[in-house]
């Protein structure tokens, strides 16, 4: 059982404390949540002699945090709200705020000005709009400084400094969805994985423009960041900003890219925008996202022409796409060459008169489409998001394709054929979390300890399974007896979301993932870690329970002859 959601309170600095609102369970639909362990929403209190709040809570811990908050300071002496980003998720909480306190002044950039407007739906807000040179004197040292780090998901995102305690409240970057009691980051090496998975998510689709926000920091004596979600980072700051660097490099280097134009209204297309690109930068291809209702045509058109193909997202609102879309599209078409591939998604309440304009005006003008066009009515939810997340991954995987049709195969090298000869069994790995099930053929599975007993298994980074194998998470190791009905079946290829259980006979096991009742064994299993390798993850889990379910079978084993493996 769940705990309940609270606030923990804790002083960080000189005048300086935290309210975190925890949640114990996942937060909401969105694949940046996935892992399922919580969150905290990190709100912070500077009191100088003046008094400023830094990034309160969405609606869902709006209740708890006032009180919480009233309880330990009088909120009519609260003189500013800094707000690192504004979405309507907040509004609920800073139109509380505003009811009890309506002396505050807020503090935000120049696009968030604009959206809070709308959010309070109130044009006369007492706003202080900061572009990046001025500052702010809150007295007892704390002089506030503001840098502004837009990325085309959150383009109003703004990061405050502040030179006396040397704390850089960075909003959305170096955050992590955890929840637990640590507010500092202790032992920070068993937080990386919580942070690369929520920098794929969030950081990765927007590399150009994170990279431009680093330099933007580098200069600055930083001895904590206290980001919105997750421990506030001490201990591993140096080595959390260089892995941020290395990881940046990677989609950077990436030879081929996706142009991921879009714009959303009430965060749902853009939570599916998401989706489409962790599974594209999954795959080992890079994303340059574009939020057309703040980018230049210049910026659109110059995306569109070095890349290998493009996907455009909208929301219907009255019937029609937003104007911004429409522009886009008329660049897109005027400038993207028919051999780019193409794909079309979008949100909507009522209908989707949006996506059926992009859809067609896509089609007439000759473009092939790396997917089906993806129609998600209001909010989607976990299984929505996991074909949007396996779509992205197949357009990636298309293009990689038609690049190496480009490039004359070679034969197997000397080292290739040898490696070749490393047998392994053959396996159907299965999980299930929730409404999202996956399985894959597998045969790089090795035992690697007794006790406790453990095996490792390397899975590929664009599988549809690996998100579903993080530290934590239950699977199945279907161990295959020789004859190839079941590896047939599980070697076809699947469309996003498609259902790898349908006509296969199958139980449950008692950690929830799917049993194939025509295996010869099967091991129930915990991963307990993983390490990056290649184009892999290493996978080490604990094997809990298992059973076999054919004594007279053979174990089915894979032979490459040339390093091809499945």
């Amino acid at each position: 059982m769940n705990k309940p959601r609270d606030v923990q309170i804790h002083p960080v600095a000189t005048d300086t404390r935290v309210f975190r609102s925890r949640s114990w369970a996942r937060l909401r639909f969105e694949i940046e949540y996935a892992l399922a362990k919580g969150t905290t929403a990190n709100c912070y209190l500077i009191e100088g002699d003046k008094i400023a709040l830094i990034d309160p809570p969405g609606e869902t811990f709006t209740e708890i945090f006032l009180q919480a908050l009233q309880e330990r300071i009088d909120v009519k002496k609260i003189d500013y709200v800094i707000l690192g980003h504004v979405n309507p998720n907040r509004a609920a909480t800073l139109k509380a705020l505003q009811e009890i306190a309506p002396q505050i002044t807020f503090v935000c950039s120049n696009p968030g000005a604009i959206n809070l407007r709308g959010a309070l739906e109130n044009p006369d807000l007492p706003i202080l709009v900061k572009r990046g040179e001025e500052t702010l004197d809150l007295g007892k040292g704390h002089h506030l400084e503001f840098i502004p780090t837009s990325n085309p998901r959150y383009p109003d995102q703004l990061c405050t400094y502040d030179p006396e305690t040397e704390i850089l409240y960075t909003d959305k970057l170096f955050g992590a969805h955890i929840c637990g009691d640590q507010v500092f980051d202790e032992g920070w090496q068993s937080f990386l994985e919580d942070r690369r998975y929520y920098f794929e998510c969030v950081m990765a689709p927007h590399a150009r423009q994170i990279e431009t926000s680093l330099e933007k920091i580098s200069d600055l004596p930083v001895r904590m960041y206290a980001p919105n979600h997750g421990p506030l980072v001490r201990y591993g700051l140096i080595d959390l900003t260089k892995a941020y660097r290395e990881w940046l490099q990677q989609q950077t280097s990436q030879e081929n890219t996706v142009a991921l134009i879009y714009a959303s209204a009430y965060g749902n297309t853009a939570a599916v925008a998401q989706a489409i690109a962790h599974g594209i930068t999954k795959a080992g291809v890079r994303v340059e996202s574009i939020n057309c209702e703040f980018a230049e045509p210049a910026e659109i058109q110059e995306a569109i022409e070095k890349s290998a193909g493009f996907i455009m997202g909208s929301p219907t609102l009255g019937g029609h796409a937003p104007t911004q879309v429409q522009t886009a599209l008329g660049i897109v078409l005027a400038n993207a060459a028919k051999t780019q591939l193409a794909g079309v998604f979008g949100s909507f309440g009522w209908s989707g008169e949006a996506i059926d304009l992009l859809e067609s005006k896509l089609k007439d003008g000759g473009y092939r489409f790396g997917f089906d066009t993806i129609r998600v009515k209001f909010k989607p939810d976990d299984k929505v998001l996991q074909e949007c997340e396996e779509a992205g991954t197949d357009f990636a995987q298309a293009i990689k394709r038609v690049n190496r049709v480009r490039t004359v195969s070679a034969p197997a090298s000397s080292l290739e054929q040898a490696v070749g000869r490393i047998l392994g069994s053959l396996s159907v790995i299965t999980a299930k979390q929730g409404d999202v099930s996956s399985a894959m053929l597998a045969s790089w599975i090795s035992q690697a300890s007794f006790n406790p007993p453990g095996l490792t298994i390397s899975v590929a980074k664009d599988r549809a399974l690996e998100p579903l194998m993080h530290s934590g998470s239950p699977f199945a190791v279907n161990i295959l007896a020789e004859g190839k009905e079941l590896r047939k079946y599980f070697m076809k290829a699947y469309s996003p979301g498609q259902d790898r259980f349908a006509g296969i006979e199958t139980q449950e096991a008692a950690n929830g993932a799917p049993i194939l009742s025509g295996a010869l064994a099967y091991l129930e299993c915990t991963v307990k870690d993983r390490m990056e390798v290649g184009d892999h993850w290493l996978v080490y889990a604990t094997v809990d329970d298992g059973k076999v379910l054919n004594q007279d079978g053979v174990t089915a084993v894979h032979y490459r002859k040339s390093g091809n493996h499945y």
